[in-house]
């Protein structure tokens, strides 16, 4: 009985400091490769070869997929669009359009040597809560890129 009364009151501060821990909402592998193989297969139906690149909150890359024949630089590209739109929480090719309007944002560019300041980069909200990016790299524009993204967002129901 006293082993049993001690060790409630040797846990019972460790339960309270558990409670208090935050939680952050995150992005499951499953949630992510299914937004990656919609955008792979959506710029796939236009006749492109794109790469995509899905990462979560903290940068880190989650998923990867490279269509047949994607060229050798959609991997690099779509990683770094995914990134950036995570990192920074907008989409890349509003970005471009920030730092290329104001002058005094030119070093953005050179802030981190991972971002892709070019069009096809989605930030990943789900629930209004940042949990990731998309990059698509390949197609002939940063446009279709974005569109191609823009699937594999709706696919999962992110905003």
């Amino acid at each position: 009985m006293i082993r049993t009364i001690a060790l409630v009151a040797f846990l019972a501060p460790v339960a309270s400091f558990a409670q208090d821990l935050p939680t952050a909402p995150y992005l499951p592998l499953d949630m992510a490769t299914k937004a990656a193989q919609t955008a792979v297969d959506a710029c796939t139906a236009e006749g492109y070869n794109v790469s995509v690149a899905i990462v979560a909150r903290s940068g880190v890359t989650k998923v990867i997929l490279r269509a047949d024949n994607a060229g050798p630089h959609t991997v690099g590209s779509s990683t770094g669009k995914a990134f950036t739109s995570a990192s920074l929480g907008r989409d890349t090719a509003g970005l471009a359009d920030f730092i290329g309007g104001n002058p005094q944002n030119d070093g953005l560019r050179d802030m981190d040597n991972r971002l892709v300041i070019q069009a096809g980069g989605l930030p990943i909200k789900i629930g209004g809560a940042l949990v990731g990016g998309i990059g698509v790299g390949g197609a002939p524009s940063g446009d279709i890129d974005a569109t191609c993204a823009r699937a594999g967002l709706d696919a999962i129901n992110a905003e």
